[in-house]
C-alpha cells in the first residue's frame, strides 16, 4: 500500500473532530444554510482534502435521489460527510462534484486557536446519514 500524504491548510479551516486532520478552508464553503444530515447541520464545500472516497451509491435525500460517495478522514477513518456524484434533477445539478461535511464531525480552527461556533457539537453514529 502507498504512503498517505497529508495536505496542511493555512488560515481558517475545518478539521476532523476526532483527529484534527485538516479537511477544508472556510473560503471553500458554498452553503451553511440549507444542508442537513441525520445529526443536524451540514455544510456544502467546493473542495475538501485529506479524504478517501467510498463506493458510489444511490441515496434518497430530502431533495430526491442522488448518487453519492461517503467521504472518510484519512487520519482516523471516520465518515465525515459525502460527495455528490450525480444529481438527476436539473435543479440539483449544482451539487455535482461538491462535498458535504457534517457539522458535528468537524471543528473550526484558525491555525492557532479553535474559534467559537454558534452551533452545538452533538454526538451520534455514522449510520443512515441521509439528508440535504
Amino acid at each position: 500500500m502507498g504512503r498517505v500524504h497529508l495536505m496542511y491548510l493555512h488560515g481558517r479551516i475545518y478539521t476532523c473532530k476526532y483527529c484534527q486532520t485538516h479537511l477544508a478552508l472556510v473560503e471553500d464553503v458554498v452553503s451553511k444554510q440549507q444542508f442537513h444530515c441525520r445529526h443536524g447541520k451540514a455544510y456544502l464545500f467546493n473542495k475538501v482534502v485529506n479524504i478517501l472516497l467510498g463506493y458510489k451509491e444511490e441515496r434518497m435525500m430530502i431533495t430526491g435521489l442522488h448518487t453519492v460517495s461517503d467521504i472518510f478522514c484519512i487520519g482516523c477513518g471516520s465518515i465525515v460527510g459525502w460527495k455528490y456524484e450525480v444529481a438527476p434533477d436539473k435543479a440539483q445539478k449544482y451539487k455535482e462534484g461538491k462535498f458535504i461535511l457534517e457539522r458535528v464531525k468537524v471543528v473550526d480552527f484558525d491555525g492557532t486557536n479553535f474559534w467559537v461556533s454558534s452551533e452545538a457539537q452533538v454526538g451520534g453514529s455514522d449510520a443512515d446519514d441521509a439528508g440535504d
